[in-house]
């Protein structure tokens, strides 16, 4: 089933953030301006919007969100030539909290419902943004998308950017949850057991051929199985209620949380396990999860760990491969991991990272792994930096068999 965006918005608008709309030395009015194309969506009529407003980061430790109202109105209504509309937003924490020049979207999600997305300027959250709306930049003026008769698939990049803005998509695979009834029951497998199931349900792929569309056909399987078998667990808990009365908010939280939990950790063994299968399929020497010096523990070692702590190898040939499904400012992590190597390798699935990110990373001898479906949302001249996996495959695979004073033993 295909996910566009008019599942989620009518219409947005796009636009940068001037000093009067934020700055509270400069002005008490919290009216939008550069509004009158929003007559489109909005029509004529004086509107009160329940809002979601948002403040992303490329930092999830700060991430703000809070709810409020938006009101659309002609200041001039009772003028009989004159119109004046506004965009009134209530008094909030995002917004006296953003900068002049943030990215502001405004959609509406519904009869009577907004979200107003802020994100900084020249962030990886802000070419997101840019990028899921079809747009390169955005001036002081709103740019108005009418999105109703909106039919394109936004794939996984766009569903990727929507779930961080709290909005999932609903699909799952109801053809198949016989199948997983019977293998699971009403139980989480673990990830290697789910993972392995999930890349026996995908025909048509060839690993060693493509094997940045076969990971990218494994992982979106396996999304959509966990999603059929996660509704059908969780609605049962919800059943059941919580606590002795049913209504025990804390055991409510709790449950919430660890679905929460539970996905992401989900996502980054899945990522890790398929990697793994792909690496051996393509006869990669490596080590996962080996541990280096203060005991750290990169995800993938090549050729493997006895050959890193083998003082006679020859470093040059030693690679490194951190995996984070999420990069933003995590992808430092990676750079204290093994220090025997210096120029380290990142693979994630993060679509659109800013070129202020991409060029830090390469300054810091880290080459990004993008898997190829994913190279549209970068820049041409970022993807010139980019390598995808079948390139790095061929890395590691030329590093291993150029060395061969030592043989590789496992």
């Amino acid at each position: 089933m295909a996910s566009p965006l008019s599942r989620f918005f009518t219409g947005v608008g796009v636009k940068r953030l001037s000093q009067v709309e934020v700055a509270p030395d400069a002005s008490n009015q919290h009216e939008f301006n550069g509004i009158n194309e929003f007559r489109s969506i909005f029509g004529s009529e004086k509107r009160k919007f329940g809002a979601k407003f948002m403040y992303l980061t490329d930092d999830e430790e700060k991430l703000l969100e809070t709810d409020g109202f938006m009101t659309w109105y002609d200041a001039r209504e009772n003028h009989p030539t004159r119109t004046e509309f506004r965009f009134y937003y209530s008094s909030n924490e995002v917004l006296s909290g953003s900068n002049t020049g943030d990215l502001v979207v405004v959609g509406r999600t519904g009869e009577d419902k907004l979200a107003v997305i802020i994100a900084p300027q020249n962030s990886t959250a802000e070419k997101q943004l840019l990028w899921l709306f079809g747009m390169e930049e955005a001036g002081n003026r709103f740019s108005v998308l009418d999105l109703t008769e909106d039919k394109k698939d936004i794939g996984y990049a766009g569903r990727y950017i929507l779930s961080s803005l709290g909005m999932e998509t609903e699909e799952t695979a109801p053809d198949f949850l016989d199948d997983l009834l019977r293998l699971f029951g009403r139980r989480f497998p673990s990830t290697k057991e789910f993972s392995a199931y999930a890349r026996s349900t995908v025909k048509g792929v060839s690993p060693v051929e493509e094997p940045d569309q076969t990971l990218m056909a494994w992982l979106e399987r396996e999304e959509l199985l966990f999603k059929t078998l996660e509704k059908v667990i969780v609605k049962e808990q919800l059943k059941k209620g919580f606590g002795q009365d049913g209504t025990d908010v804390e055991e409510f939280i709790k449950l919430s949380l660890s679905i929460q939990n539970r996905r992401k950790a989900r996502a980054g063994f899945s990522f890790e396990n398929n990697l793994e299968v792909l690496f051996s399929l393509n006869k990669v020497h490596f080590s996962h999860g080996a541990v280096t010096e203060r005991n750290n523990k990169p995800d993938f070692i090549f050729p493997g760990s006895r050959y890193y702590h083998d003082k006679q190898y020859d470093s040059a040939m030693l690679t490194m491969l951190g995996v984070k499904t999420t990069a933003k400012d995590r992808w430092r992590q990676v750079l204290s991991e093994a220090a025997k190597i210096q120029s380290k390798h990142l693979i994630t699935l993060e679509p659109s990272i800013s070129r202020n990110q991409t060029e830090d990373m390469k300054a810091n001898n880290l080459q990004l792994v993008i898997p190829r479906p994913l190279f549209g949302t970068f820049t041409q001249i970022q993807q010139q930096d980019l390598i995808d996996v079948k390139s790095f495959i061929e890395l590691v695979n030329d590093r291993q068999n150029r060395y061969s004073a030592t043989p590789l033993l496992f």
